[in-house]
């Protein structure tokens, strides 16, 4: 059975939208002019064996059913086997590649695995760019993300490409004698020849972790995949081979992705919030991160969405397939997180929810 799937696909109607203007020092939010942005994005997820597959059919159910006269192209990338894989990382539900296909009118397009494979599945991000068409404005989107409205409503300026604010001071992990946060980003702005200061948010204090940019990789565009991934493979393989002294203590697993990341935006002209807060992580999606995370802490309108996307029973037969999906979703088991915890008064740090669940033997992924 053929493996890889491609079709021609169409153009979104064009329509007047807003951006934001250059990224001034110190006023990282500031007003700006109107732009007008007629380029239909490519609209890119990576899919391979085990939960990936079955997240990227929530994903796709979910992004038709917000989109539905979307006529762009829904890419979901797919790794290839190789030296870097031991074992085939390729989707392996026949059924999840038909639903995607047939059902969903996505194009299967494969990418070859050159830095990372299964010794950093997250550079599965960064080498599917490669593969994508070049010079044809893209979003990436993790598997796990739920589309509540029209993507065409978020004011894209693709030539100042900019990711996920919704994120935690998770890198660096700063030691009691070590480096701190300006010895540790400085250090690898220095590496790359890029301004450090013009990346900071003068707002924050010296040693505050907001000072510094620093994104989920949870989302990110620009106008180019053939740049921006030559940028992102090139940083990122450097950091891992070569990193900066000040790095010696930085654990780089998983974060090697997040940290090369804004390097690559600020290289290329983007920032922090180059498209309005709220939009994407907000009004048109949810990134939940895992099933009980989503229960345990989402709004109401994001756990409807997710159980009236996933009712149909050409897709639940499907997503059934995977155990914790299974559990969580049609068994009501996230529900029962849900009942755990007040949304109005949630733990502070995504740690302390996670314990919880997994306190109650309700954690599953």
């Amino acid at each position: 059975m053929a493996r890889t799937v491609r079709k021609a696909g169409g153009k979104l109607r064009p329509g007047a939208e807003e951006g934001s203007g250059p990224e001034a020092e110190g006023a990282p939010h500031a007003a700006a002019p109107a732009v007008r942005h007629e380029a239909v994005p490519n609209v890119v997820i990576v899919a391979q064996k085990g939960r990936l597959e079955y997240e990227a059919v929530l994903f796709a159910a979910s992004f038709r059913s917000a989109n539905p006269d979307f006529a762009g192209r829904l890419l979901v990338m797919e790794p290839q086997p190789g030296p870097l894989w031991p074992a085939d990382p390729r989707i392996s539900s026949e059924a999840v590649r038909r639903l995607l296909v047939e059902e969903f009118g996505a194009e299967i397009v494969p990418f070859e695995s050159r830095h990372f494979g299964a010794s950093y599945p997250y550079g599965n991000k960064i080498e599917m760019l490669r593969a994508l068409p070049a010079g044809a404005p893209f979003v990436f989107f993790d598997t796990d993300t739920l589309f509540l409205g029209p993507l065409s409503e978020v004011p894209f300026d693709f030539s100042r490409p900019s990711a996920s604010m919704r994120r935690e001071n998770t890198w660096p992990k700063i030691e009691l004698y070590g480096p701190g946060y300006t010895a540790i980003w400085g250090s690898l702005y220095a590496k790359f020849g890029l301004d450090f200061a013009s990346s900071l948010d003068t707002r924050y204090p010296d040693e505050y972790w907001e000072r510094y940019l620093y994104f989920n990789a949870g989302w990110f565009f620009h106008e180019d995949p053939a740049r921006f991934g030559a940028l992102f493979e090139e940083y990122a393989v450097a950091i891992r081979d070569d990193p900066p002294p000040e790095l010696v203590c930085q654990p780089l697993d998983p974060w090697l992705d997040q940290v090369a990341l804004p390097l690559v935006i600020h290289a290329l002209g983007g920032g922090r919030e180059t498209i309005p807060p709220g939009l994407l992580d907000g009004r048109i999606t949810c990134h939940w991160r895992a099933l009980p995370l989503l229960y345990a802490r989402e709004s109401d309108e994001v756990v409807a969405t997710l159980e009236r996307v996933a009712a149909p029973n050409r897709i639940k037969k499907v997503l059934k397939e995977y155990e914790p999906f299974k559990r969580m979703i049609y068994q009501r088991r996230g529900h029962k997180v849900r009942a755990l915890f007040d949304r109005e008064n949630l733990p502070r740090r995504e740690q302390a929810i996670r314990n919880r669940i997994r306190r109650e033997k309700l954690w599953m992924r």
